[in-house]
């Protein structure tokens, strides 16, 4: 695994319906993957879009945090790891129930504080779960995810179970306590377990530069002798390679994997940000390496689907977000019984006192 240098891209342009170039034989997936990757990030990336002009419309309130620019993580992911293992993340997290399958007018539905959401409304934007595909949720406590992943991947350590963990956070989140208290157990007990730091340079509106003295997160794993890797998050393929062999390595018994995944997203932390602290120039930059339009490229270079076939799925994408919204919002709100439902407790707890 390179710790620096991404994936080679092909810059090659070409006609649609061309013959195949020798450039396929060089390309390190197959085609049905790009074309999964295209339509997976392009649904996220359209998802997002309506997501950010609802919550301005005021259809839905609380926070929203956008995932638009770094879907080139979650795509790169998606053909790498099994649809057994476990995933947590932070609160930016709508595309993840996305990339795993879930249907998106339940995403929806869980943004309009709907019945039928991902956690029956009662969670927002911040907390998307999914048991059906192992997704253990959104959590707005920023790290607080990161001992929950260790202790999943600690679960099926002791269940002899045969999953690996993905644990999501952001840069900002690498600066809390618990990391270094997770690390240090996740290594002792070479727990299978990867620690993804999506790391898109500000956190909340402060560069890594103006907060940390070290600014190659990739490092943060050296004191606990973790195998710690830079990868370039606007690459599925370089993505892909990384989590697929991290998840080699947490399956052979090995322990975790660091993972500081460089990303940029092209809107503000939260739809109140206004961006103050970056430049036009530089978002500029990033938009130059989108992923999504990388990978329409190698679709149509390769003359494995043409500009009309890569519009139909665009057309189809953007009626599944519609036909989402339509569900969301002709979903009821929870009952105000349902205050009630879903809450742990334990009838005999032996420490109440009257």
């Amino acid at each position: 695994m390179s710790t620096s240098t991404p994936t080679t891209r092909p810059k090659a342009k070409a006609k649609a319906g061309k013959k195949p170039s020798k450039m396929a034989s060089k390309l390190p997936h197959a085609q049905k993957v790009y074309q999964r990757w295209f339509r997976d990030m392009y649904l996220m990336r359209k998802f997002e879009e309506r997501c950010g002009q609802l919550y301005i419309q005021q259809k839905f309130g609380g926070f929203c945090h956008l995932y638009i620019g770094q879907e080139a993580i979650l795509a790169g992911i998606s053909e790498a790891i099994r649809p057994t293992d476990r995933m947590v993340t932070a609160y930016r997290d709508h595309a993840h129930p996305l990339v795993l399958g879930t249907d998106p007018k339940f995403v929806m539905a869980e943004l309009y504080g709907r019945k039928t959401g991902t956690s029956k409304g009662k969670g927002g934007s911040m907390h998307m779960f999914d048991k059906e595909r192992n997704l253990f949720g959104g959590h707005g406590i920023v790290g607080g995810q990161i001992g929950l992943g260790a202790g999943i991947a600690f679960a099926d350590k002791y269940r002899k179970e045969d999953h690996v963990t993905l644990c999501f956070m952001g840069d900002g989140a690498a600066r809390q306590g618990i990391l270094h208290e997770t690390f240090n157990m996740a290594m002792t007990w070479k727990l299978p377990v990867i620690f993804i730091i999506e790391n898109n340079k500000y956190a909340m509106g402060t560069s890594v530069e103006r907060t940390s003295n070290v600014t190659d997160l990739e490092t943060l794993g050296a004191s606990y002798r973790m195998p710690s890797f830079t990868v370039d998050g606007m690459s599925p393929e370089a993505v892909h390679d990384a989590i697929k062999e991290a998840a080699e390595r947490g399956r052979k018994g090995e322990g975790p994997t660091l993972l500081d995944i460089q990303t940029y997203r092209y809107k503000g932390h939260s739809m109140s940000d206004p961006q103050k602290y970056r430049t036009k120039e530089e978002l500029g930059e990033f938009q130059g390496k989108d992923p999504i339009e990388y990978v329409r490229n190698v679709l149509i270079t390769q003359g494995w689907n043409s500009a009309e076939e890569l519009k139909a799925v665009e057309k189809e994408v953007k009626a599944q977000v519609e036909e989402s919204i339509e569900f969301a919002e002709n979903s009821p709100y929870p009952d105000a019984s349902e205050l009630y439902e879903d809450v742990y407790m334990t009838e005999d707890y032996p420490f109440v006192k009257d």
